[in-house]
């Protein structure tokens, strides 16, 4: 194993130019050193998801090894604590094959997890899940969100006052273990030393200007319902065993897509989709999703921040990481 080789890990919101800095990142260290990247999304798992995930294209896939993306059947969850051992366990084999593991991925808590350790949370209840979904049906979701306000207003200020299954996992969490959700996400269970990525080796691309990253999210939906997306939903709805309560369908995207099928399904034969009203309510909740992503960032006082909305921004995060890279080598 190269113990030399340090773990990089390129973070930031969706549409902040990711994918693309870290493909430029193995391309240049092509003749050097080969890169392997190991996904840091809790979307790009499920398998079947790909145009509403803009899940790296076969070609990205073949041009350099990428891990933890169609692991899962969108029937089933993945877990923080699962991510943390198939990520940690990767790292180890990519550098005994004298590789560069590569970090890439937005889903903040699974990089806090990492960096910080998790501790083991409670396991789910039937029955709590039961009496909060029955409060969340007499005085809504909003009203729930104004609870965890009270007993966790960490969690609260990160979560939309719709996002109901977070907000369910929160208060089920504090009910079962009368702790709150957010200090299960701030205990450190392990020393610096032992953290998988290494010290001054997480960079963070994030945008001076928040109109130039909403500009880059409408592209991107955009983009995704020239490619299919609505008929990559229909095809999921069609299986039969999924519904939009499950952690895939309520990916962002596939929720709003998801929602306006069903309403499209309650109507006279016939009806069209309201294309409009999907792709208005699919862009507001990736920009709800991209500000959540940066305070996440925000308080990951160890991170490198580059400015994504600078013309030079994949040059400089490539200098950066060579740097890095320069000075763990002999």
């Amino acid at each position: 194993m190269n113990t030399t080789l340090p773990c990089i890990a390129i973070a930031g919101p969706t549409a902040s130019g990711k994918t693309a800095g870290a493909l430029a990142i193995a391309a240049v260290l092509a003749r050097r050193l080969p890169v392997e990247i190991i996904s840091v999304d809790s979307a790009l798992v499920y398998r079947g998801m790909d145009i509403g995930t803009a899940k790296p294209t076969p070609e990205e896939r073949a041009f350099v090894p990428h891990h933890l993306i169609d692991i899962r059947d969108p029937l089933l969850a993945y877990s923080a604590a699962e991510f943390v051992q198939d990520a940690t366990e990767l790292i180890a084999d990519i550098r005994a094959r004298g590789a560069l593991p590569l970090l890439v991925g937005g889903t903040m808590l699974y990089f806090k997890a990492l960096l910080d350790g998790i501790d083991a949370m409670p396991a789910a209840d039937a029955a709590v899940r039961a009496r909060i979904e029955a409060r969340a049906h007499e005085h809504g979701w909003p009203a729930l969100h104004a609870e965890l306000a009270r007993i966790d207003p960490a969690t609260a200020a990160r979560l939309a006052p719709a996002d109901s299954q977070r907000i369910q996992r929160a208060l089920e969490v504090w009910e079962i273990s009368g702790q709150p959700l957010s200090s299960f996400h701030t205990i450190k269970t392990g020393s610096a030393s032992a953290r998988p990525i290494s010290a001054g080796a997480l960079f963070s691309l994030e945008p001076t200007d928040r109109a130039w990253l909403h500009q880059r999210i409408a592209q991107r939906f955009d983009a995704m319902l020239e490619a299919g997306f609505i008929d990559e939903v229909r095809a999921l709805r069609a299986r039969g065993d999924l519904h939009p309560d499950l952690p895939s369908m309520r990916c962002v995207g596939y929720r709003q897509a998801w929602e306006e099928l069903d309403f499209q399904a309650s109507r006279p034969a016939g009806t069209p989709l309201n294309l409009g009203m999907l792709r208005e309510r699919g862009i507001a909740a990736t920009r709800q999703l991209a500000k959540r992503q940066i305070t996440w960032l925000r308080s990951m006082p160890e991170r490198n921040a580059i400015a994504c909305d600078q013309p030079t921004a994949t040059q400089q995060l490539v200098q950066a990481v060579l740097q890095r890279i320069d000075a763990n080598t002999p």
